[in-house]
């Protein structure tokens, strides 16, 4: 994967409108569907009990959560772009979100995305505006669509 390094916010708001290196593959394990299910409380079947799932579902597996794979915004950005001068991020929110397609246990997903708009945001932040699109490997329609805002401070 190619990363984005910049070394500071002068050089990285020359980026805004532009496309990002795409990211690197990340599988999604059952394990982290598990983890997920614990931490946000959501045990519906279709994610977990795996003999229902074989017996009942279209998918005949396991698929994550949708929040799942938005959840994994933020750690796919964070490794395709450094800026050195950073000292700590923030989401901000979310806009326009979408799963397309269901994410099979065992998928491996990548990030599509660019920079839609970059402001200035209190005395040492941006308030930046991602575009982001979640591909599986091998699927044709994407995991998550979605404009992500988020927060960083040098």
């Amino acid at each position: 994967m190619s990363q984005l390094i910049c070394k500071d916010f002068e050089a990285f708001r020359k980026y805004e409108g532009k496309p990002l290196p795409t990211g690197d593959w990340l599988v999604v394990t059952q394990g982290m569907i598990n983890a997920f299910a614990e931490a946000t409380q959501d045990f519906q079947w279709v994610h977990i009990d795996l003999e229902r799932i074989q017996k009942e579902s279209p998918f005949k597996k396991p698929i994550a959560h949708g929040f799942l794979s938005v959840s994994l915004l933020s750690k796919m950005l964070m490794d395709l772009v450094v800026v050195e001068s950073f000292t700590m991020g923030v989401n901000y929110g979310l806009n326009r979100v979408r799963f397309p397609h269901p994410v099979p246990v065992d998928s491996r997903l990548r990030m599509h995305s660019s920079i839609t708009k970059i402001e200035e945001y209190d005395e040492n932040g941006l308030k930046i505006t991602w575009n982001c699109t979640v591909e599986i490997e091998n699927i044709k329609k994407p995991a998550c669509v979605a404009e992500f805002i988020s927060l960083m401070f040098e």
